[in-house]
C-alpha cells in the first residue's frame, strides 16, 4: 500500500511492526511514553480505543504532514480487564482464568493526521480449551508473554493447542485489526487525494 504522507507506527510490538509489512506499507517505528491509565468508571468497550487515541495524542506537537497509527489490545474476561502481566505468577493466573472458557479480545485502533483522527475499535472473542497446569507454567517459562495482554499470544504454541475458535478477526487478537486498519488507510488516501 502506497501513502502519500509517511507513516509512523507507535508500537514496538514485533507482530504490529510485523502485520504492517505484511501489509506493503512502508514505515518508521516512534514510540514515545504515554500514560495507559483510564477512568475507573469507563466502559470497558471504550478503553481501546482510549489507550490508542492516548498514544496519539504524544505526537500532535510536532506531527507535521505525518500519519501516526497507534493501537492498544486488552482482554476482557466477565468484565475485568487483564493487563500484561507483571510476572510470572501472574501471568499463570490469567492463563488459569482464561483455561475452559471463553474470552474477548478488543484491539483500539487511532490514526493520527493534521486534517483528523480516527479511532475505532475491533472485537474478538476466543474459546480457550480446558489448559493444564503443566501447558501453562511451560508457556510461560519458555514463552515469558509478560509484553501481551492476557498472558498469551495467539500465534505462539499456547494458541495453537489452547485455542477451540475465534470469532471475529485472528489479527484482531494478535494485536492489530489489519482489515480495518487497511480500510481506514484507503479511505484517508482517498480523502487526501480528493
Amino acid at each position: 500500500m502506497q501513502l502519500t504522507r509517511p507513516l509512523v507506527l507507535a508500537s514496538n510490538s514485533p507482530r504490529r511492526q510485523q502485520l504492517m509489512r505484511e501489509m506493503g506499507c512502508t514505515f518508521r517505528v516512534d514510540v514515545r511514553p504515554t500514560d495507559e491509565a483510564f477512568p475507573a468508571d469507563m466502559p470497558v468497550a471504550d478503553v481501546p480505543s482510549f489507550l490508542a487515541r492516548q498514544k496519539a495524542d504524544q505526537f500532535r506537537a510536532d506531527l507535521g504532514d505525518q500519519l501516526v497509527l497507534c493501537a492498544d489490545t486488552i482482554v476482557v474476561v466477565d468484565t475485568d480487564i487483564l493487563n500484561k502481566p507483571a510476572d510470572s505468577d501472574e501471568a499463570v493466573a490469567m492463563l488459569r482464568r482464561l483455561s475452559g472458557r471463553a474470552h474477548q479480545v478488543m484491539t483500539g485502533v487511532c490514526l493520527l493526521s493534521a486534517e483528523e483522527i480516527i479511532s475505532f475499535t475491533d472485537v474478538a472473542t476466543v474459546f480457550f480449551n480446558p489448559l493444564d497446569d503443566y501447558e501453562i507454567k511451560s508457556y510461560v517459562e519458555q514463552y515469558r508473554p509478560f509484553d501481551k495482554a492476557g498472558a498469551y499470544g495467539v500465534q505462539e504454541p499456547i494458541g495453537m493447542i489452547g485455542i477451540q475458535r475465534i470469532e471475529g478477526s485472528f489479527y484482531t487478537v494478535m494485536g492489530l485489526p489489519v482489515h480495518r486498519v487497511y480500510q481506514a488507510l484507503r479511505n484517508y488516501e482517498s480523502r487526501v487525494m480528493s
